[in-house]
């Protein structure tokens, strides 16, 4: 173990230490006053720290290279749901375009009641149309969620909604209408 003389010089050096110890307490301390001081002088306070801590932070944020990937996804994701939402439109835009050129032909006295315009071939299309549109929707937002891990991107199902919708319009519910009319 050891002995009485190396013990006493162990003890000098402890309270050697707490000595330091508690005299750099104390400097840390004015100094840390010191530093209050100057800030107050010179008008920052905690909330401008704060402020400033979290500017910085957002902007070395917004420069990673993950942010601006996310970013770059969302963006183009963003601008494939507007193309979607604009055939949307379009479509309903020309339904109900296609319903109004065909009520024309029917006087204000003889207007469609509501209960036969909804069974009429026109507006069973529309809402074909509208149904689909919004289960195609339903399930992109599902696959881009992540919730449905069955495959395919935002883009594909995107792309085949789209596909789908010019496809429907080719033809179809429209031409038998037409041909109804013309009869």
């Amino acid at each position: 173990m050891l002995s009485e003389e190396e013990r006493e010089e162990l003890k000098a050096e402890l309270v050697q230490l707490e000595d330091e110890i508690t005299t750099l307490r104390q400097v840390l301390s004015a100094k840390e006053r010191h530093l209050v001081e100057i800030k107050q002088k010179l008008g920052m306070n905690l909330m401008n720290e704060l402020k400033q801590n979290f500017s910085r932070s957002w902007h070395d944020m917004q420069t990673s290279t993950a942010y601006k990937k996310t970013h770059e996804t969302l963006s183009h994701a963003g601008q494939k749901a507007t193309a979607a939402f604009s055939n949307v439109g379009t479509a309903i835009s020309k339904k109900f375009g296609d319903m109004r050129s065909h009520s024309i032909s029917y006087s204000i006295r003889h207007s469609i009641s509501m209960p036969a315009m909804r069974n009429s071939p026109t507006f069973k299309s529309f809402e074909e149309r509208v149904e689909t549109t919004v289960t195609s929707l339903k399930e992109a937002l599902t696959k881009v969620g992540g919730a449905n891990h069955g495959g395919g991107s935002f883009e594909e199902v995107l792309s085949s909604t789209a596909h789908a919708s010019a496809q429907s319009s080719g033809g179809g519910p429209r031409r038998a209408e037409e041909e109804e009319l013309q009869c």
